[in-house]
This record gives C-alpha cells, sequence and structure tokens, in this order.
C-alpha cells in the first residue's frame, strides 16, 4: 500500500473508530490476563525482578511477531535505518522498559478493575503533554476542567469509607504507567515521520523486552512453570500488545493525538468488565466508588476530545484569510510624439 494510500485510508474517520476501539478492547483484556498468567506461570508476585522477567519475555516476543509481520508484508528484512536507532531506543524506554515495569508491579498490588479505572488517566496525560511538551495540542479551560474531572475520579476510587487508600507500588505505579504510555505516544507521533511504523514498533519491543529480562535475571527473577495453557496465554499477551500499538502507531501517524486519544476512554470500560468477568471481581465493579469514578474519569475524557479543539466561526476563519494580491498597476503610454505634433499644427 502506498504511503498516500495509508494516509487516506488511516485517516477516514470509520477507520479511525474502528481500529481505535478494537485497540482498547485488547488493552482492556490485558488486565485479567496479566493476572491470570502470573497464576500460570506460577510467579511469585511479590518479586519485582520476576514480573519484570515475565513482561520481558512477553513484549520480546511482541516485537519478533512485529518485525516478522513488517517482513512479510514488506517483503524485505525490516530494520531501523542507522540514523533512527536512538529514535527506537526512546520509544523503548517508555513504552515497553518503564511503562510495563510499571505496569506489572502495580497490577501485581491491585485488582483488574481499580488498575482498568486508574489506567484511563493516560489519556488525560496524553492530552497534556501533548500541549505542554511536544506542544501539538492547545490547552484551554474546557481542557482544563476535564483533566479535574478525571482526577477527581481517582480520588473517589481510592476513598475507603472516610480514608484514602493509597499505595506506590498499587495504585502510584499504575498511575505512573499510564504517564509513562502518554510520554510514548508524543514520541510515536514525532518519530514516525522519520522511521516506518512497524519497524519502530516492532524493534522498540525487542529492544525493551531483552531490557526487562536482563534486568529480571539479573536481580534474580524466575520463571519456575511452564505449560500448554501458560504458553497460550503468553503468545495471546504478546499478540494483543503487537497488534495493539503497531495499529495504534499508524493511527497516531496519520491523525491528530486527541483525535486517537478519544477512543481510549473505552479502556477503563472494557478493563472493569473483563476483569468482573474474568477474575470475579463483580464486588469492585459494582461498588458506587468505583461506578462514580468511572463515570468521572470517562466524562472527563469526553468533555476534552468533544469540547477540547475551539472551531473559529466562519467569519474568523475568512477574516484571518490572507488578502488577495492587488493587480499591479501600469504605468500610462508615453505619448505619441506624431500625434502631439499633429495637434501643435492644428491650432
Amino acid at each position: 500500500m502506498l504511503i498516500k494510500d495509508k494516509e487516506r485510508f488511516f485517516s477516514r474517520p470509520i477507520v479511525v473508530c474502528i481500529c481505535a476501539i478494537f485497540c482498547c478492547v485488547l488493552w482492556g483484556s490485558a488486565f485479567p490476563c496479566v493476572k491470570i498468567g502470573y497464576k500460570l506461570f506460577e510467579i511469585d508476585q511479590s518479586s519485582p525482578a520476576s514480573l519484570m522477567l515475565f513482561a520481558g519475555v512477553r513484549f520480546t516476543l511482541a516485537g519478533v511477531f512485529v518485525i516478522a509481520f513488517g517482513c512479510a508484508t514488506q517483503k524485505k528484512f525490516l530494520a531501523p535505518k542507522p540514523r533512527n536507532i536512538w529514535r527506537v531506543l526512546v520509544v523503548a524506554l517508555f513504552q515497553t522498559a518503564m511503562q510495563y515495569t510499571f505496569f506489572y508491579i502495580g497490577l501485581a498490588n491491585n485488582t483488574g478493575v481499580k488498575s482498568s479505572v486508574l489506567n484511563g488517566l493516560g489519556v488525560f496525560f496524553t492530552i497534556i503533554i501533548a500541549c505542554f511538551i511536544f506542544r501539538t495540542e492547545k490547552f484551554n479551560l474546557i481542557k482544563l476542567a476535564g483533566c479535574i474531572l478525571g482526577f477527581g475520579g481517582v480520588i473517589v476510587l481510592n476513598l475507603d469509607g472516610f480514608s484514602f487508600n493509597f499505595t506506590l507500588l498499587g495504585e502510584g505505579f499504575i498511575i505512573f504507567s499510564g504517564l509513562s504510555s502518554a510520554v510514548a505516544a508524543g514520541f510515536v507521533k514525532v518519530f514516525s515521520k522519520q522511521e516506518d511504523t512497524t519497524a519502530l514498533c516492532g524493534y522498540q519491543f525487542l529492544i525493551g523486552g531483552l531490557a526487562l529480562i536482563i534486568i529480571g535475571l539479573s536481580f534474580g527473577g524466575r520463571i519456575t512453570h511452564i505449560d500448554v495453557g501458560a504458553a497460550f496465554m503468553l503468545i495471546y499477551l504478546a499478540f494483543l500488545s503487537a497488534c495493539a500499538f503497531t495499529l495504534q502507531g499508524f493511527l497516531l501517524k496519520y491523525n491528530p493525538v486527541s483525535k486517537v486519544a478519544v477512543f481510549k476512554s473505552t479502556n477503563p470500560l472494557f478493563g472493569a468488565l473483563f476483569s468482573a468477568i474474568i477474575l470475579k471481581e463483580f464486588d469492585q465493579l459494582l461498588s458506587w466508588f468505583t461506578l462514580l469514578a468511572l463515570a468521572l474519569v470517562c466524562a472527563g475524557i469526553f468533555i476534552i476530545n468533544k469540547f477540547g479543539e475551539i472551531k473559529r466561526k466562519p467569519a474568523q476563519a475568512l477574516s484571518k484569510q490572507p488578502a488577495p494580491p492587488s493587480e499591479p498597476q501600469t504605468a500610462p503610454p508615453p505619448p505619441d510624439d506624431d500625434n502631439d505634433a499633429n495637434n501643435r499644427i492644428s491650432e
């Protein structure tokens, strides 16, 4: 597919909607599936090194999936340009190494429902970082109101009666995971202009995953059990990361960040729903704290993305258009000497 054809395809509203929601369904399923993976692989959830090792194996496999897909579709060996290696390393640091170190440790110390709602803060971080760091968006009072609603949801979610229940390794690390993901989205938007999106996504997964494996093994991380069910769960987790992040990379490349971020409002919904169904966390889902927090987070995201961009009125837009260039004035023709002479004779 030619570049212009890709841009035309991934810029269509219906394609953006379907692809973005599909990504959110995959990401939402990750919350309970990771927790099930802990049990299937018999991972010690109190050992950060073992959690990082498990994450590293998953994302190394995801990188292999993406690179193999790129080689098959482009019919050549896929590799980033040498001048873009540093860009791949930056994305690998924020998208894979940092985000999923925080995510895996935070999820081990939290319920799937609560983690999915807290992870919805990544949408607000994406908007704020796009406005003030990458400067691809404009900040205004509507976006400020949406962010206040979102952070209000986090406060409500962590209220336990009249006490505030918040831990750094639990709720804190899930929030840091969303922050790291937001920074990575900004870099992908910028770097995809200089590098093939599939290569950027595949190699950042591969490098970030290998880094997590090395760190996990260095600090004593262990995976002591594997069977057919565990292997299938690992393959699914790798697939959902490879598919969702690569698809999001194409959406970010050809669309404004806020246009893609709006659909991430469904992440907490899918995450909470899948966690309630698969992990039997219905009590947590049906708690009024969770429902109110979910409503506040989704309302804030909706307000930001529906009303956050102030569109100019047609009259204002016309008034700011440059005036059409005036026609150059032509000098009067030189006097005809013969006619002047005839006029003097007739006088």
